[in-house]
C-alpha cells in the first residue's frame, strides 16, 4: 500500500502523471529532476501522427473578412470590398481572390473562431508559443524578444530531440525559419521565434534572404535566382580544416559532453557545448549544404510555387522537411518598417493591396506547397498549419485610398492541414460581423495543444524552465482532436 497526499493507493493500480511528479519531485522515489522528467514522459507516450510541421505565419494579421470568414450579407461597412465564391467545403465563404485555394478546400480545415487579449502584435508570442507575453524590457518598439520569454513550438521540439539523442547532434536542424527571422527584414527582432529561456542552442537556423534596398519589398515582385540563394552563409572550410579534423572535433566534443553530464553543468556550459555540436554538424554535412541550395529544383516546379519571396520560402520550407526538420516556420514578414500598404497589417490600402498582391501571392504559393506535399507523398505525415498572430476589425474603413482595418484578436481564422486533418470541414462559428465566436471559441493554448498532441508530444508534458522548475508545455489548453480524422 502506497499513500500519496495522504490518498492509500495500491501500487499495482498504477499512478496518474501528476502523481507520479508529486511522487518525484518530493524526492519519494529518489529521482532527479531529468529522471522525472524522462519517466513523465513515458508514461503515457502518444503516437505522433505527424512527422514535421510547417507554419506559414503571415504576419501583421490578415482579416478575417477578405479571407476564410466572409460575411457577405452584412452591412458594406463590414463586410468590404471583396465578394465570396464556392469552394469544396459546404458553407464556407471564400474570398474571390483565393480561387486556388477554394478549389483546395477539401485539403484543409479552417477554423474560424482563434482569439485572444493580445490586441496588438506583441500576439506572435500567443501565436508561436501558446503562452501569454511575458514582462520584459522590449526596447523603443515594445516587440523585440526577451531571455524570459516561452521557448517557441519549434524551440521546444529541437529541445526535446536534443534529450532524446543523448548528446548526438541531429543530422539536420530540428528546427527551421525562412526566409530570415521575423522583423529582421524591417529592423525588429520580434518575441515569440526564440528559445527564450531554455537556451540559445534550441534557437532556429534561419536563412538571410538580403533585400535591394531600404525601400525593397521582395514578397511582391519576381526574384532572381542571385536574390533567391538560402545557402547558409560561413560554410566554407577554413584552409587546412578537413572533414577528418572536424570528426576528431565532434568527437572530442562529445566526450566532454559525456564528462560535464557525469559531473553537472550549468545551462550555459550546456548551451554553449551545444552550440558547438551543431556548428561542426553544419561544416560537415553535405545533405545540409544541398537542402538549403534551392537551385535543385526544377524550374517548373519553381512556377507553380511563384518566383516572389514568399513562394520560393513555401518551397524551401518542403525542401527542409524532406531533409530532416521536424519544425518549418515560414514566414510572411514585414518588409519596410512603417509600411501599412506591404504587409498584412491592413490598416490602410486593403483593397488594392489584398486584391494585387497578398491574395494572389497566397493563394497561388499556398495551393502549390499542398500539391506538391500531396504528390511527393508527404501531406500525410506533415502538419501545415496556416495563421496570422491575429485578424481585422469588423468595421471597414472606407477613407478613398486609405481603406483598411485596425488590429482585432478576439475572432480570426487559421487553417489546419495533412496529418489527418478533416478537409473540407470547418471548426467553430463567428458572429455576423465575424467579431466574437459564437460556438466553439479557440485559444493560443488550445492550437499549442493540438500542434504538440499531432507530433506525438503530451501537451502535459513537463521541461524545466530558467529555474530548473518542471514546467507543463500548456497550460489550460485542449487539442482540438475533432478537427482530425
Amino acid at each position: 500500500m502506497l499513500t500519496v497526499l495522504g490518498n492509500p493507493r495500491r501500487t499495482c493500480d498504477g499512478l496518474t502523471r501528476r502523481e507520479l511528479l508529486q511522487i518525484g519531485g518530493a524526492g519519494m522515489l529518489g529521482m532527479s529532476l531529468p529522471q522525472l522528467l524522462a519517466a513523465e514522459s513515458a508514461a503515457s507516450p502518444l503516437v505522433a501522427k505527424a512527422k514535421s510541421m510547417i507554419f506559414v505565419f503571415l504576419y501583421g494579421g490578415p482579416s478575417q473578412l477578405e479571407t476564410f470568414d466572409m460575411k457577405p450579407d452584412a452591412p458594406t461597412t463590414i463586410r468590404g470590398p471583396f465578394k465570396p465564391i464556392a469552394s469544396r467545403t459546404p458553407g464556407l465563404r471564400i474570398c474571390e481572390h483565393l480561387p486556388m485555394l477554394a478549389e483546395r478546400s477539401d485539403k484543409y480545415c479552417v477554423v474560424r473562431t482563434v482569439n485572444h487579449p493580445q490586441n496588438d502584435h506583441n500576439g506572435t508570442h500567443f501565436i508561436q508559443t501558446g503562452r501569454p507575453l511575458p514582462p520584459a524590457n522590449r526596447g523603443a518598439d515594445n516587440v523585440n524578444a526577451a531571455d524570459n520569454d516561452w521557448p517557441a513550438f519549434g524551440s521546444v521540439i529541437s529541445y526535446l530531440n536534443a534529450q532524446g539523442a543523448r548528446g548526438t547532434p541531429p543530422a539536420f536542424p530540428s528546427y527551421v525559419y525562412l526566409p530570415r527571422l521575423l522583423g529582421h527584414f524591417a529592423g525588429y527582432d520580434i518575441n515569440g521565434q526564440y528559445a527564450g529561456w531554455l537556451g540559445k542552442a534550441y534557437n532556429p537556423m534561419a536563412t538571410r534572404i538580403q533585400k535591394r534596398d531600404a525601400a525593397d519589398n521582395p514578397y511582391y515582385r519576381d526574384c532572381t535566382d542571385e536574390e533567391l540563394d538560402f545557402r547558409l552563409s560561413g560554410l566554407d572550410l577554413l584552409p587546412g580544416i578537413t572533414l577528418d579534423r572536424l570528426d576528431q572535433r565532434r568527437n572530442l566534443l562529445s566526450q566532454l559532453a559525456d564528462e560535464r553530464r557525469r559531473f553537472g553543468e550549468n545551462a550555459a556550459a550546456r548551451n554553449y557545448t551545444d552550440l558547438q555540436q551543431r556548428v561542426i554538424s553544419l561544416l560537415s554535412s553535405q545533405k545540409i549544404a544541398e537542402a538549403f541550395d534551392i537551385r535543385r529544383e526544377k524550374p517548373q516546379l519553381r512556377e507553380q510555387y511563384g518566383r516572389n519571396l514568399f513562394g520560393q520560402s513555401l518551397l524551401m520550407g518542403r525542401r527542409m522537411i524532406e531533409a530532416g526538420a521536424r519544425f518549418v516556420t515560414v514566414a510572411w514578414d514585414l518588409a519596410v518598417r512603417g509600411d501599412v500598404c506591404g504587409s498584412w497589417d491592413m490598416h490602410s490600402c486593403l483593397e488594392r493591396v489584398m486584391k494585387g498582391h497578398l491574395l494572389p501571392g497566397l493563394d497561388h504559393g499556398l495551393s502549390a506547397l499542398l500539391d506538391d506535399l500531396r504528390d511527393r507523398g508527404l501531406l500525410d505525415e506533415t502538419l501545415v498549419f496556416v495563421a496570422g498572430e491575429m485578424g481585422r476589425t469588423p468595421k471597414f474603413q472606407n477613407r478613398g485610398a486609405q481603406d483598411g482595418r485596425d488590429h482585432w484578436t478576439y475572432c480570426f481564422p487559421c487553417l489546419f492541414a495533412g496529418a489527418g486533418a478533416r478537409g473540407g470541414s470547418t471548426y467553430g462559428e463567428s458572429d455576423k460581423d465575424a467579431a466574437y465566436p459564437v460556438s466553439h471559441p479557440v485559444s493560443p493554448a488550445d492550437l499549442a495543444a493540438t500542434i504538440y498532441e499531432r507530433l506525438g508530444i503530451s501537451p502535459d508534458l513537463r521541461i524545466p524552465d530558467a529555474q530548473g522548475r518542471p514546467v507543463p508545455l500548456v497550460e489550460d489548453g485542449h487539442a482540438l482532436r475533432g478537427i482530425f480524422g
